[in-house]
Parts: structure tokens; C-alpha cells; sequence
């Protein structure tokens, strides 16, 4: 019996890996806005009251789509956060940045249906919520290290705005209650600038602008990670590193 449950789930797993490629197929030459399972279903010679057994809905294998979009640019830049251990923290933050870039460019359908346009009537669910945090929580992690090794300076810009600082603190008791209030903000600054610069790239607003897109890119990285308090090439931080009085937990200031 456990022979035939094996051989059962091995070809669910086989079937289910072949309704997502081509879903993604479909991305790719109609766009999400069009993607139907009934074509997904007529493509692998399939009928559609069996594909709707693996996924119930458009919407059921949107969110799988979505996951493992999220999954595969998060595992990458994990992978870079790892392969950079020992590295500057600058260095360290570029390497991060840089994988996620790639994946974004060698995958532009998947990246357009996670960071592009909404699709219209899907909402995405809370599944889809720790799997999109891996590329901030690996940037999170670079500048956590540098904190921890000392070399963390303070994040540039001028002092929070009060409610700027109230998300910020909340956020850093949530993700990192040791680092600075005030780097949580600039870390999600640099985050969401992370990807407009992608998105410029992969949905063409660099065309005719910026041919030199890897350097380009590894420059504005540079600079963004200069913004959160990570000197060049494990330089010193700047004057007026921040001290535990400027911890989620402790006195703050601007």
C-alpha cells in the first residue's frame, strides 16, 4: 500500500510541476491578466475537472505562481548573503542586491507577476506573506552582522518624522530589536529602491537610458547601502554611530 501511495503522490508531484510550467508558459506569451486553466488543462491534453483537483481556481494556482516566484528570488539572494559570508558588509549588501537583480532579469514574467501590475480580481492571501520578506530579510541579516561586528554606522538623511518613526520602531521589535530605529527605516527605503531600480530594468524604463544595467546597478546599490550605514568596502562607519539608546527597547532620538 505505501508503494502505491508513494507512486501516487510522486506523480501529483509530476503533474502539478507541469500545470505550473506551463501556467508560467502562459504568463510569458498571454500575460497574467489571461492566464485560464482551462487552457492550462487543453495544453497538457488534460480536461478540466482534473486540473481543477490540483488547483480549485485561477486564483488557487495564481498564489502557488506567486509563492514560488517569492521563493526562488529569496532563495537566490540567501544564497548570496551565504556565499558572502566574511565579506565587507557593503560588499555583502551588493551580493545580496545584485542575486536578486539577476533572478529578476533571467525571469521577467515571474518578477512582472509578484512586483508588476495587480492582477485584476486576485487578492493575494496570507500565504504569500513570509515568502516575500526573504530578500529584505537577507538584507536585514548583512546590515544585523555589521551591528553585531561593530561596524554599523548611523543611516543618512535627516531625523524621522514622528510617524516615519512609529512604524519604524514597531517594525524593529518585530525583525530586529537590536538594531538602530532609525536604520529600520532607512532599510526600507533601500528595500523598496532595491526594486524600483529593478523594475525600471525589467519592464524597459532604462531603455535608451542606461545601457551599462549590471554596473549601473552594482553603483546605485553601493550608494543604497551607504544610506542604511554601511561604509565601503568595511571602512569605518561614519561619526555618531548610533548607540543603545537609539534600540527599539531603549530611549530614542532622532
Amino acid at each position: 500500500m505505501s508503494v502505491i501511495q508513494g507512486a501516487r503522490e510522486r506523480a501529483r508531484t509530476e503533474v502539478t510541476a507541469a500545470i505550473k510550467e506551463e501556467a508560467r508558459r502562459q504568463l510569458a506569451s498571454e500575460g497574467a491578466a489571461r492566464l485560464s486553466l482551462r487552457a492550462v488543462a487543453r495544453e497538457l491534453g488534460m480536461v478540466s475537472s482534473a486540473l481543477y483537483r490540483y488547483f480549485p481556481s485561477r486564483d488557487d494556482l495564481f498564489t502557488a505562481l506567486i509563492i514560488d516566484a517569492y521563493d526562488a528570488i529569496g532563495a537566490a539572494a540567501e544564497q548570496a548573503l551565504a556565499a558572502s559570508a566574511g565579506a565587507a558588509p557593503a560588499d555583502r549588501w551588493i551580493a545580496v542586491c545584485r542575486a536578486a537583480r539577476d533572478w529578476a532579469v533571467d525571469h521577467p514574467h515571474e518578477y512582472a507577476l509578484v512586483y508588476g501590475s495587480p492582477v485584476p480580481g486576485y487578492g493575494a492571501p496570507q500565504d504569500t506573506v513570509v515568502p516575500a520578506s526573504r530578500v529584505g530579510l537577507a538584507l536585514v541579516a548583512v546590515v544585523g552582522d555589521a551591528q553585531h561586528d561593530g561596524v554599523l554606522g548611523p543611516p543618512l538623511g535627516r531625523p524621522l518624522a514622528g510617524p516615519v518613526r512609529a512604524d519604524a520602531a514597531l517594525l524593529a521589535s518585530e525583525l530586529a530589536p537590536d538594531l538602530p530605529v532609525p536604520t529600520i527605516a532607512a532599510l526600507v527605503a533601500a528595500w523598496a529602491q532595491v526594486f524600483g531600480i529593478v523594475s525600471f530594468e525589467v519592464f524597459g524604463q532604462f531603455n535608451r537610458v542606461v545601457e551599462a544595467r549590471g554596473p549601473f546597478f552594482d553603483q546605485a546599490a553601493a550608494a543604497l547601502a551607504a544610506q542604511v550605514g554601511l561604509a565601503p568596502s568595511g571602512g569605518p562607519p561614519a561619526d555618531g554611530q548610533a548607540g543603545d539608546g537609539d534600540r527599539a527597547g531603549g530611549e530614542q532620538r532622532s
